[in-house]
């Protein structure tokens, strides 16, 4: 049985879990029991959804049984629960950002959602159109990393917003069940560092495991200059590692078990007020816009 789940460690420590024990059944069908769960974070249905997948590929197939009504019109409205027959809600869809699938070559269609699903959200922090498109080929560089590196056949991507919490805000999750970040690097150094060690170390402007001529880094430097403005959060999990940033302070620590991937997470600020754009955008008539990257 699933308990209640949200996007912080401990969260993602059940969901890393979770897949160790569906992996490791041997029965053909596996049932994903929601009778204890009063609280699942919708946005985590792309972590979900990516385990499932791997047991699916066993040969196996997974059925949902027990989930709460509110669950379930949330998770049919992202079209989560599509996956597993149910039907569609076609209501009440401004919270949502659908579950979605991204073949490799389907960066378009990645960019356009994250346009449309994301940005275009009338609640999100106003920003000029062109610090929207830097934003959206921020993001976009997750996908990339996830094909170029993770060598991935899919990548997973689902968000919610959560206008009820003490501060609105909007999350954003893409995950990819290819080469993990510690292998990656490790492999590239030569060195043996831990999960944690070897995220912050692809976070870093610069450095890379890619070849030829290409910038370095995880490509997340306007996001994260962004979250910094905007006290947003934005988490890294892959392999045994977890990375945080959230309002300065930057958190690390190990799972006991590996997850066979890589999980970001992107929370965006919805109290804020303030208007953005980018310093090259910047002249004396713009009163109406506070901060510029």
């Amino acid at each position: 049985m699933l308990p209640n789940i949200r996007s912080d460690f401990d969260g993602y420590n059940c969901l890393i879990s979770l897949y160790h024990y569906l992996i490791e059944q041997t029965e053909n069908e596996i049932t994903l029991n929601f009778k204890e769960t009063e609280w699942f974070e919708a946005n985590l249905s792309a972590v979900l959804g990516a385990v499932c997948m791997l047991v699916i590929e066993q040969e196996k197939k997974v059925t949902v049984s027990n989930i709460n009504p509110i669950l379930s019109k949330v998770l049919r409205r992202n079209q989560f629960l599509c996956e597993f027959g149910y039907e569609h809600i076609v209501e009440n869809l401004i919270t949502i950002i659908t579950y979605r699938k991204f073949a490799p070559n389907e960066d378009i269609e990645f960019m356009d959602y994250i346009r449309d699903e994301l940005l275009s959200k009338p609640d999100f922090p106003k920003h000029s159109k062109l610090l929207g498109k830097k934003i959206n080929e921020s993001i976009f560089e997750l996908f990339e990393n996830a094909r170029t590196h993770g060598h991935c056949e899919q990548i997973y991507t689902c968000g919610q917003y959560y206008p009820n919490k003490k501060i609105k805000r909007l999350d954003i999750t893409i995950v990819d069940m290819g080469n993990t970040i510690k292998a990656n690097v490790n492999q590239y150094l030569k060195q043996n560092l831990s999960g944690s060690e070897t995220i912050e170390w692809a976070l870093e402007y610069g450095n890379t495991t890619k070849t030829g001529n290409v910038s370095g880094g995880l490509g997340l430097d306007i996001i994260f200059e962004f979250i910094k403005l905007n006290n947003g959060k934005i988490q890294i999990v892959s392999s045994d590692g977890y990375w945080k940033y959230r309002r300065g302070v930057i958190e690390k620590k190990l799972f006991e078990k590996h997850f066979p991937g890589t999980i970001a997470n992107i929370e965006f600020n919805l109290d804020d007020d303030k208007s953005y754009k980018l310093k090259e955008e910047i002249s004396l008539d713009d009163i109406f816009y506070n901060f510029a990257l």
